[in-house]
This record gives C-alpha cells, sequence and structure tokens, in this order.
C-alpha cells in the first residue's frame, strides 16, 4: 500500500472514531435529558446505521432499499427531536455524524490488494449473455468494447450448450477466458479454464454479480474489468462441486431450494416461498428429512435449510454479512439453519456453521438444491469438496482485488480497535485463512 494510501485510511479512521464517540455522547444526552423519547430516538439509530452500512456495501436494488430505510429512520429521528422542543440542532449533529461515520468506516476498512501482474493472453475470448442483468451487455457494448481491446466476443445464444461453446473455443486456440453473465454461466466457463489451466476473467453483466464482489471486481465497472487480460493482475481462488458439479457461490437446500422449483416463483418470489413454508417444515416443524454429519460428528436429520458455499459466508451480522471475507481459504463454509422450536435459546443464533474440505448430505430420495441459483434436483447422497487454488483469476488492475469484507472485522468492539489500529498507522488487515473449525 502507497504512503498516500495509508494516509487515507488513516484519516478515514480518525474521522470515524471522532464521529462514532460524538454520536455516543449525543446519545447518552438524548437518552438522560429526553426520556422516554430517547428511547424512539436510539432505536432510530440502530435502525439508521444498520440500513446505511446495508447500503454502502452494496449495489442496484438493495443499495436504494437500505438508502430508503434509512432515510427514514433519520428522518423519524428528526421528527422524535423536534416534536420534544427545540432540538433542531441535535437532529442535524445526529444526521450529519451518522453519515459521516459511515463513509469514513467504509473508506478505512477499504482494501486495494496489490496482486502479482501476470502476461497478457494472446487470444482472449469472452462469452456473454446478451439477456443477463436486464440486458447489460448491450446497455454496455460489451462485444464492441471486447474487440477494441483484442478480445474475441462469443454470444451466448438461446439453446445453446455454454460448456460445449467454451471447450469449441479452447479447442480453436483461445488462451484466456471470460464470462460477462450469470453465476451459474460464470461456473461453467471457470470448470473449463481450471481444467486447462487458462486465465479466467468474470465480468459483472449478471444481475447480482456475487462471484465478481468476493473476487474483487467492481460491480459498478462492467467496461473495466475487460482490462483484466490488458496489464491485469492475477490470484488463485478455490472453487467447489456437488457430485461432480462445480460451482462458484453456495448451494442451498431447504426452503429456498425446495420454493424455487415451483412454477411461478420468479413472477412472484415472496408468495411462492410462504406457500412452501407448511411443505418443507411441516405441521411439527421438524424441517427436512436429510441426514448430515456436524462438525463434531454426530449425525442429524432435521434443518430448515442447509448452505454449503465456496469458503465461508458472514452471516447476520450487519458489517460485510452476506459476503466472504476470503475465497481461497481451501475449505468449504456449511450453515445449517434450525427449524421453528429447534430449542435453540432466545440469545441463541438459529442456525450453526463451520468449515471443513468436504461434506455429505445423505436422503432416502432426490434433493432439491439452487445451485448457483439455478433450480436442480440432485441424487442423494449429496458430496461436497473444496478444489484449492483450482482457479486462476485476471482482475483488472484498477479493481480491488479483494472482497469488500476482507478487512471488515466482525463484532462493534472489534471493530472499534480496528479503526484505532488503522488511525496509529497500520494498514487494514484482510482476514487470515481460516483452518478447519
Amino acid at each position: 500500500m502507497s504512503a498516500e494510501q495509508g494516509d487515507t485510511h488513516r484519516l478515514a479512521a480518525l474521522v470515524a472514531l471522532v464521529s462514532t464517540a460524538l454520536l455516543a455522547i449525543l446519545s447518552i444526552d438524548i437518552a438522560i435529558s429526553q426520556f422516554p423519547r430517547s428511547l424512539i430516538v436510539l432505536a432510530g439509530l440502530v435502525l439508521a446505521f444498520a440500513a446505511a452500512w446495508y447500503a454502502l456495501t452494496r449495489t442496484g436494488g438493495a443499495r436504494l432499499l437500505g438508502s430508503g430505510v434509512a432515510i427514514l429512520a433519520v428522518a423519524g429521528i428528526a421528527a422524535a427531536l423536534v416534536a420534544g422542543g427545540d432540538h433542531v440542532v441535535q437532529a442535524l449533529l445526529i444526521v450529519a455524524g451518522l453519515a459521516l461515520a459511515l463513509l469514513a468506516m467504509r473508506s478505512a476498512f477499504r482494501v486495494h490488494v496489490p496482486l502479482p501482474p501476470a502476461p497478457d493472453p494472446h487470444r482472449p475470448v469472452l462469452f456473454y449473455n446478451p439477456k443477463s442483468g436486464g440486458g447489460k451487455a448491450e446497455k454496455f457494448h460489451l462485444a464492441e468494447e471486447a474487440r477494441s481491446r483484442g478480445i474475441e466476443p462469443i454470444e451466448l445464444k438461446l439453446g445453446t450448450d455454454l460448456e460445449q461453446l467454451v471447450r469449441g473455443a479452447v479447442a480453436g486456440g483461445a488462451d484466456a477466458l471470460a464470462m460477462a453473465g450469470g453465476d451459474g454461466s460464470q461456473a461453467v466457463v471457470a470448470m473449463v479454464a481450471a481444467e486447462q489451466d487458462l486465465p479466467y476473467a468474470c465480468i459483472p453483466a449478471g444481475t447480482r454479480n456475487h462471484f465478481a464482489l468476493d473476487l474483487g471486481v467492481d460491480r459498478d465497472d462492467v467496461i473495466g474489468a475487460l482490462d483484466a487480460f490488458a496489464g491485469g493482475r492475477e490470484r488463485r481462488v478455490d472453487l467447489a462441486e456437488v457430485n461432480g458439479r462445480v460451482f462458484v457461490n453456495n448451494v442451498s437446500i431447504g426452503l429456498y431450494a425446495e420454493a424455487v422449483q415451483r412454477e411461478g416463483y420468479r413472477e412472484a418470489k415472496l408468495r411462492t416461498i410462504l406457500d412452501t413454508l407448511p411443505e418443507v417444515l411441516g405441521p411439527e416443524g421438524k424441517g427436512l428429512d436429510l441426514r448430515w454429519a456436524g462438525p463434531k460428528g454426530p449425525e442429524h436429520s432435521s434443518g430448515a435449510a442447509i448452505l454449503v458455499s465456496n469458503n465461508r459466508y458472514r452471516l447476520g451480522r450487519a458489517v460485510g454479512s452476506g459476503t466472504r471475507p476470503r475465497i481461497d481459504d481451501g475449505l468449504l463454509g456449511i450453515a445449517v439453519a434450525s427449524p421453528p422450536g429447534g430449542g435453540q435459546r432466545m440469545n441463541e443464533r438459529p442456525w450453526q456453521e463451520w468449515s471443513a474440505p468436504a461434506f455429505e448430505v445423505d436422503a432416502d430420495g432426490p434433493i432439491a438444491a439452487g445451485i448457483d441459483g439455478e433450480a436442480v434436483t440432485l441424487d442423494a447422497p449429496l458430496r461436497f469438496r473444496i478444489l484449492p487454488a483450482a482457479l486462476a483469476v485476471r482482475i483488472a488492475a484498477a479493481h480491488p482485488g479483494a472482497s469488500p469484507s476482507a478487512a471488515m472485522p466482525e463484532g462493534a468492539g472489534e471493530t472499534v480497535r480496528a479503526l484505532a489500529r488503522i488511525a496509529m498507522g497500520r494498514a487494514p488487515r484482510p482476514e487470515a485463512p481460516r483452518g478447519e473449525t
């Protein structure tokens, strides 16, 4: 990291700490002087902080949703303060302090990993789905931009077998592969690239682009991602597979996987999931008829949902939730959600999670699953395994090169301690590889 970047991180950490401290002091003053109205204000602060952070770490509709909730929460705080008398200054201070703390915190933990350079390929090929992401390929003139960079674009047409198309390009001399489309398509191209030991680039032209996010590709820079093959940098990441099928993100089993199998799911997702609840969980809430071994060995036969991922996701945290701090630690992430009435205490998470190099789920019949968002039915047992460092990924030099949660701590206390370390001149510290737990 350059000295200029270090100064930026240090200043951002200082601003975040000072803003947070002022917010805490102001909150204590309001709690004492304006009880019981202060309860509304403090609840609004928590909601506004969580929603604003959610918006800062996401794009598209999710960012709009988080921003809208944060704005409504702040408006509620201001209304509660102003209704109690002449507290306009306090309201303005809270709004300004909250916005400043969040922006500074995001800047303090932003990392740009200096990946090693890699030689440019001679004949890179880009496969693109023109319908993916609402037509991003056409919107950004992706084919023309690829040609201008010496990348051959190949359109994925309806009914075309993507795997055969990719293998045909490799047989024709392609020495680097890129995919612009959803994560299911990314997995197909990544699988062939890993088999042939060819460099691969993820172009964020899908709808959510989860794989691109955790690789460290800027999801808002679709065209810039093509520069991965011109002066780009390289990192090796893991892939995972279930029953021989490669996936880049995760496989879901349970409520979501059952719901996506239903006719009409895409038109009415929430209604379909609600309609699926009674059948999946059953009248006694026992969950699915699945058998799996936990981290301590005993076999279990219940659970509302199972998520097996290519490296561990952060679950249930406001900071960095829904992302993977690393995608190269050589372990599957496994999370099992408990069914209603599963016996957990009130202060316990309704799921358990752990990491392992392999995992198996058995059942008496076929198992419905969602693989990188695609609905499939697989024969039992499902055998999962990690493929360590299987894929050589090329990333544009201007892009981060690491997940947005790579340097974000988990928990409020660790966040404050990390900000203090950065303010004292230490660089943001990406999460170290995890061993089996």
